[in-house]
């Protein structure tokens, strides 16, 4: 069954009767649109993972939240049908989650970005605030605010991922330890539930509704519109790089800057296997490293060293000197001497640096690749135990990528969302506040690393999943991808029931989101 839909109410209704109708109507794409669509759909079969290659039957390109909404009414209304529905934003998944076997993919960014932004006075009442639509790309929405002197709080390294998609799942970066993740930074939305009711909801208003959906990997509802929190934007950032040879010294230094919110604005650490991946991981940074810390140990062994990237905002404020906060803050690590560097950068070159990456992954033929990348939240309390383990399972002189490890404190996240986050289970109430974010971020070239080598690193990744999800580690997946509802069940753990409880009332068909594997589609008749 081949077809392409378009935004019209008219075609939305010819494809649901194709799909739903029991004589199985098929249609050439050319009947609904330009022959460039056949072309489209097979696109949307793919996402940046490059592993699982599921092609939907149709594809939908809205150009209001009101098409999607009938859509899925019309397929909830049926009887007969077990078509299943993804929305799909930037295409930055991993493993397939914004694909649809068979179903429909709508492509969010089809409708208009429509960013509008509230500046509120210092004399007002309120925050500022931007609406902007679930398909607009986080670049847009930085760009569109900074030209009134505005920024979100909270961001992801890489900006050119979609508004619904990051808050469907977190949305984590260096200010998450001071901020929160994106998902504690949304004042209102507007979502389509699996029911195709329309609704706009916030934690006064549905609010069950509105933290079911953040991070709660699209199985309840499209986000269309997104109200952001806002603040003033720096004009500058002072950025600092420092490196470590010994990881608890590393992971003190993290957990001591996390402590200093009124100094640091911005956090993240590495571990940094071999040569070529400080190299890879430096490409964004503007300062000549004239020296690097020597991977090759007196004994002909490599070595392994971590770094600590951290930023202080500049506000241009004349009362504020920023060298002397840095000399502040530095003046209290324990880096490894003389590995420190620092530059001064715009706001929007910092927050947009991993672009300089994207375009020397390019040029080396490494970014349209399979990338079998694996992120987990980790418990202060395991996180030496998780770098072992980490360490012992991957090829450290044949690494390529960024390993990144940093400190978030769980009082930024909201309790009430869709989002897990790990539980110690034997430590202080202090050490419980701290967990980390642990993304192994591995490219794997097809000219040196077959589909087998592939095959390899991906049970490789799930061998480290099954080790550190136990209790004496007790982590928890971030992007999750689990085999087998048993795995969900277990990831979700305490709160699988309610988790359930949310897609009973949101989306009791089980149309959503097919591509997470976590429920199945069921007919309107079995309920």
């Amino acid at each position: 069954m081949e077809f392409a839909i378009f935004c019209t109410k008219v075609n939305i209704l010819i494809i649901i009767i194709a799909l739903c109708s029991p004589c199985k109507f098929i249609q050439s794409p050319i009947d609904f649109g330009p022959p460039n669509m056949l072309q489209a759909k097979n696109t949307l079969s793919l996402d940046f993972g490059r592993i699982i290659f599921d092609s939907p039957s149709a594809v939908l390109r809205p150009q209001s939240p009101e098409d999607i909404s009938l859509l899925l009414t019309s397929l909830f209304a049926s009887s007969f049908s077990k078509v299943t529905v993804a929305a799909r934003g930037a295409g930055h998944s991993i493993r397939g989650q914004a694909q649809a076997l068979d179903g429909i993919v709508i492509e969010m960014d089809s409708i208009p970005s429509n960013i509008y932004i509230h500046k509120r006075g210092h004399d007002e009442e309120g925050f500022s605030y931007a609406d902007v639509s679930g398909g607009a790309m986080w670049i847009e929405l930085l760009e569109e605010s900074l030209k009134f002197g505005l920024s979100p709080r909270s961001w992801t390294d890489y900006l050119y991922l979609s508004i619904g998609g990051t808050l469907s799942n977190g949305g984590i970066s260096g200010q998450t330890f001071k901020h929160g993740p994106q998902i504690s930074n949304v004042l209102q939305l507007d979502v389509v539930t699996g029911k195709g009711d329309l609704i706009t909801c916030s934690p006064t208003k549905s609010s069950e509704l509105f933290y079911a959906v953040l991070g709660g990997l699209g199985q309840f509802g499209i986000i269309t519109r997104a109200r952001i929190l806002l603040q003033e934007a720096p004009q500058k950032v002072k950025w600092v790089r420092a490196f470590y040879d010994d990881f608890d010294a590393f992971t003190m230094d993290q957990e001591l800057l996390i402590s200093m919110p009124d100094l640091v604005d911005y956090l993240e650490g590495f571990i940094i296997p071999n040569e070529p991946s400080l190299l890879s991981s430096s490409i964004a940074f503007p300062a000549h490293l004239d020296s690097m810390p020597p991977f090759l140990s007196e004994g002909g062994s490599s070595k392994v060293y971590y770094c600590i990237e951290f930023a202080v905002y500049d506000f241009q404020v004349r009362d504020t000197n920023v060298e002397q906060v840095v000399e502040k803050i530095t003046s209290q690590m324990s880096y490894k001497a003389p590995f420190i560097y620092s530059v001064e950068v715009s706001y929007f070159d910092f927050l947009n640096r991993v672009s300089m990456e994207e375009i020397s992954l390019r040029s080396r033929g490494l970014w349209e690749v399979p990338h079998p990348w694996l992120n987990m939240f980790v418990p202060k309390s395991g996180i030496k135990e998780f770098k072992c383990l980490l360490m012992d399972n991957i090829a450290v002189n044949e690494f390529e990528g960024p390993i990144l490890i940093y400190p978030l404190l769980r009082d930024k996240w909201h309790t009430n969302t869709s989002i897990v986050l790990p539980q110690a289970s034997t430590c202080s109430e202090e050490d419980e506040q701290v967990f980390y974010i642990v993304g192994v971020l591995q490219s794997t070239n097809p000219a040196s690393c077959s589909a087998q080598c592939l095959d390899g690193i991906l049970r490789r990744n799930r061998r480290i999943v099954e080790a550190a999800s136990t209790e004496k580690i007790g982590a928890k997946q971030y992007l999750p991808h689990h085999p087998s509802l048993m795995h969900w069940h277990n990831h979700f753990g305490r709160h699988w029931n309610r988790f359930v409880a949310h897609k009973n009332l949101f989306d009791p068909l089980g149309i959503l989101a097919p591509g997470q594997g976590i429920f199945s589609r069921i007919h309107a008749s079995t309920l």
